[in-house]
C-alpha cells in the first residue's frame, strides 16, 4: 500500500499532524505495515511539495503542526477509491528469486539441496498460517477490527497460496530431475558406419549376395 495515498486516505477524516497519521495507518492496518516517525514526516513534506496538503491555518504557533488536504488532494484521495492497484512490474519476492536461484546456481564444491529449501520453506509459511487464522479468530467477535479482520483476510490467502505454489514447485522440480535422469540412462543408437568400413553397408550387402548364391 502507497503510505503517499493512505495518508490523504486518512486526511480526508480530519486534519492531523505525523504522530497521529502514523498511528491511525498503523491501527487501521493492524500494525501490519510499520511506520517509523521519520517516514511519517518525510511523506507529509513531500505531500505539501506535491500540492496536495497544507497546514491549519493558525497552527504555526503550536506543536505539532496539523495538515489538511488542498482541493488537489482531495481530488487525488476521491480518485484512489476508483482507480484499480495496477499489477505491473511484480515487486521483488525474495522466496521467488531464491528457489530460481536454487535450481540453476551449481556451487563448486556442492549442489543447492533445493527439496530442502522447500521443506523448511513450506514449514514456515504454514507457521505464519496458523498464527494468521489463530488472530482472524480473536478478531471475528469484535465490532471494530473489521479491518483488521480484512488485512488478515489477504495474509491468510496470500500464505495458502504460498503452500500451494512450493507444493507446485516441488512436484515441478521432481518431475525435471525424473526427465534429466531418464535421458541420461538411454543407450545411444549404434548406427553403421557410412564409410563403408569392415561394419558398414557394403559388409552386409556382401554376405546377402553371397548368402543368395
Amino acid at each position: 500500500m502507497s503510505v503517499k495515498q493512505g495518508f490523504l486516505a486518512l486526511l480526508s477524516e480530519r486534519p492531523m499532524h505525523g504522530y497521529q497519521l502514523r498511528q491511525e495507518f498503523e491501527a487501521r492496518t493492524g500494525g501490519t505495515w510499520p511506520l517509523n516517525i521519520g517516514q511519517a514526516y518525510t511523506t507529509l513534506q513531500r505531500l505539501q511539495r506535491d500540492g496536495l496538503v497544507e497546514p491549519v491555518p493558525g497552527d504555526a504557533a503550536e506543536a505539532p503542526e496539523r495538515f489538511r488536504l488542498t482541493d488537489a488532494g482531495r481530488a487525488e484521495a476521491d480518485a484512489w477509491w476508483l482507480r484499480p492497484v495496477e499489477r505491473k512490474a511484480p515487486a521483488r519476492d525474495e522466496l521467488a528469486i531464491k528457489l530460481a536461484l536454487a535450481v540453476t546456481v551449481h556451487p563448486a564444491d556442492h549442489a543447492v539441496d533445493v527439496a530442502a529449501v522447500i521443506q523448511r520453506q513450506r514449514t514456515e509459511s504454514l507457521r505464519a498460517l496458523r498464527d494468521y487464522t489463530r488472530l482472524k479468530h480473536d478478531v471475528t467477535d469484535d465490532p471494530d477490527g473489521l479491518a483488521w479482520s480484512l488485512v488478515l483476510d489477504s495474509l491468510i490467502f496470500a500464505a495458502e497460496a504460498e503452500v500451494r505454489w512450493l507444493d507446485h514447485v516441488e512436484s515441478t522440480v521432481a518431475q525435471a530431475a525424473h526427465r534429466r535422469s531418464a535421458t541420461s540412462t538411454v543407450e545411444p543408437v549404434q548406427t553403421p558406419p557410412a564409410d563403408g568400413g569392415p561394419d558398414g553397408f557394403d559388409k552386409l550387402n556382401q554376405r546377402i549376395r553371397g548368402g543368395a548364391r
